[in-house]
């Protein structure tokens, strides 16, 4: 365990990383149609100088030696009720720092080129407004030094969500979209909330600190109930096997929002928890053992469920579920794997912010229009794009010297080190993941930018002809910031070691098998043949042939259970939704008979 220190210097005013967007939110709310002149601007500001800031702190913990980098900043006392003694204070360590950096960064990208895309919105003052909400609850999730603070922003990022999500609420299909993420959420949540009540119970704290210090004294099925409890919270935040059904619907709201959501935001923080939770972990190899599990079964229907889709938002969507399971699988393998989910947690934050926007001007340019088989040639319309895309689909294949051959590779190579079966079974699981996401994105690649111009001979939902155009410079500039890191994140982190060395404090060594079941040399030579052999059929079935513009109809049992998402949602309604009315209802009657 690291020693922790009180925070000083300039780290006592670590305060302001949630003070600038708190404040950004308060005022564009409070102040209504005074600020929509100039609201956008203030939402933006607010996320640089918190960006700024949080890069001083970063600089600041570079300087310290390695030992002393995990600090605690003491705010005030929250919740002093007898046993139960709250602080409200912050962690700063570099798992904390990093996450701060990229949910600023990446964020006040996304929040730029909102700019842009919400232009026409007459409501986009309140909707910058719930993007400041939005990362300044991440931002506490991530920095609480706690698990009470740390499910304050748990529960902040999951109202902001909500709102955004809803954000067209004139649209059933967004409302609906909206109270379906709520209440799944809510299941999760549970188990967050279970969890922090079980270690209050045994060990009369929730602070971090005290926690990770005697989690050696809870007994084994303590440790796993704990372990299985956190994962459920994790679940449900990062659209994880069961409980990942939401997340493509979330689609509904404006694509900045599936940016945020995706890339630097709310599925990120399963992850983060995980992580966060490692000496608990430790110390329960059952534990470890299901959060791999789920990993690894949540990364191939991410994959099976992108084949299918022709939005192309949800393709992107379920493409999020399979990468988050490729990081919980990476956190589920101990000191084998934390520091390579979040590795690949951090590229991913770059490719798939940049392919969300992409997504986002493309839908800009084609009359909010989704369907991906009503587009195609869209290159020679929209360059800037097609490029920034390009180079994000690249990197999350696993094209050699990209962003994804760096990290994702990583995590494949440590799941074949694991011991006996495990190293088939999750290696195994995980490199063909990468051949099925090589189908699907080169699919989406070419329906979208490559191929007949399909637009030409369609009318939009106002009758009229297709215009597709590059976007606006406020919108592309970000996505070509996007690009670069897409290229370059991989490898700046995983050379010479230098995040997993950095995340040392936080996360522990980084520790390697000794025995692998394949060499690493035959594990990235077959990866890489995998993943060219998905490219190779997606290029044989859509580019080299007529894309329909009417999604054919009908087709074999595996494609009909891929669109219907692997019958996710039909699970839910029968395991939860209808025995939870069923309980609702036995327990009113009740209630009814005895008054």
């Amino acid at each position: 365990m690291p020693t922790v220190y009180a925070a000083g210097g300039i780290a006592t005013s670590a305060w302001l990383l949630l003070a600038l967007p708190a404040l950004g939110a308060l005022v564009l709310l409070v102040g209504g149609r005074r600020t929509d002149r100039w609201g956008h601007l203030l939402g933006c500001a607010t996320i640089a100088l918190a960006f700024v800031w949080g890069l001083v702190l970063f600089i600041h913990a570079t300087g310290l030696p390695a030992a002393q980098r995990v600090e605690n900043l003491h705010l005030y006392s929250w919740i002093p009720v007898n046993d139960l003694q709250v602080d409200f204070g912050l962690r700063l360590d570099p798992l904390s720092l990093t996450f701060v950096l990229l949910i600023t960064g990446v964020g006040g990208l996304i929040h730029i080129y909102s700019i842009g895309y919400m232009s026409h919105d007459r409501d986009r003052r309140r909707f910058f407004a719930y993007l400041n909400l939005f990362v300044a609850s991440m931002l506490l999730l991530v920095l609480g030094n706690g698990f009470v603070t740390l499910y304050l922003g748990w529960e902040g990022v999951g109202l902001a969500s909500y709102l955004l999500i809803g954000w067209y609420s004139d649209r059933p299909s967004a409302a609906t979209a909206a109270k379906k993420a709520f209440l799944m959420n809510r299941v999760g949540d549970v188990g967050l909330a279970l969890a922090i009540f079980i270690l209050f119970a045994k060990l009369h704290t929730t602070q971090f600190t005290e926690v990770f210090a005697q989690a050696h004294t809870l007994s084994g099925g303590t440790l796993t109930a704990v372990a299985l409890l956190l994962l459920l919270g994790a679940c449900g935040k990062s659209g994880q096997f069961p409980l990942q059904a939401w997340l493509p619907d979330a689609m509904e709201g404006p694509t900045p929002v599936s940016a945020l959501i995706h890339a630097a935001t709310m599925v990120t923080a399963g992850v983060y928890l995980v992580a966060r939770a490692n000496p608990i972990y430790d110390l329960t190899s059952s534990g470890r053992l299901m959060v791999t599990i789920i990993g690894t079964v949540t990364l191939l229907i991410g994959c099976v469920i992108g084949c299918a889709y022709d939005d192309i938002k949800k393709v992107l969507a379920y493409s999020t579920v399979s990468q988050i399971g490729y990081m919980m699988l990476a956190v589920g393998l101990g000191p084998f794997g934390y520091a390579l989910g979040i590795a690949h947690l951090l590229a991913h934050g770059f490719f798939k912010a940049g392919l969300f926007l992409g997504a986002g001007s493309v839908m800009h340019a084609m009359d909010d229009e989704v369907d991906m088989r009503r587009f195609g040639g869209l290159f020679k319309r929209m360059p800037i794009t097609a490029v920034t895309f390009g180079l994000g689909y690249l990197a999350i294949i696993g094209f050699p010297g990209l962003a994804g051959y760096f990290t994702k590779d990583a995590i494949i190579e440590s799941a074949f080190g694991q011991a006996g079966w495990q190293g088939w079974v999750f290696g195994g699981a995980a490199a063909l993941g990468a051949g099925l996401t090589a189908f699907y994105m080169t699919r989406l690649v070419l329906m979208t930018f490559f191929g007949k111009e399909r637009w030409r001979d369609l009318k939009n939902a106002d009758g009229k002809d297709y215009h597709p155009h590059e976007a606006k410079p406020v919108m592309t500039i970000p996505m070509i910031i996007l690009a670069v890191g897409s290229v370059g994140a991989g490898a700046f982190f995983s050379i010479g070691g230098r995040l997993t060395n950095w995340l040392v404090p936080s996360l522990g060594d980084l520790q390697e098998h000794a025995n692998p079941v394949l060499s690493k040399t035959l594990i990235t030579v077959g990866t890489l043949v995998l993943a060219a052999i998905g490219v190779l059929v997606a290029i044989l079935v859509v580019g080299r042939r007529p894309v329909p513009v009417v999604r054919p109809v009908p087709v074999s049992w595996p494609v009909r259970a891929a669109r219907a998402d692997l019958y996710g949602n039909a699970l839910n309604e029968t395991l939860v939704a209808r025995p939870g009315q069923w309980l609702t209802g036995g327990l009113v009657f009740t209630g009814f008979q005895g008054s």
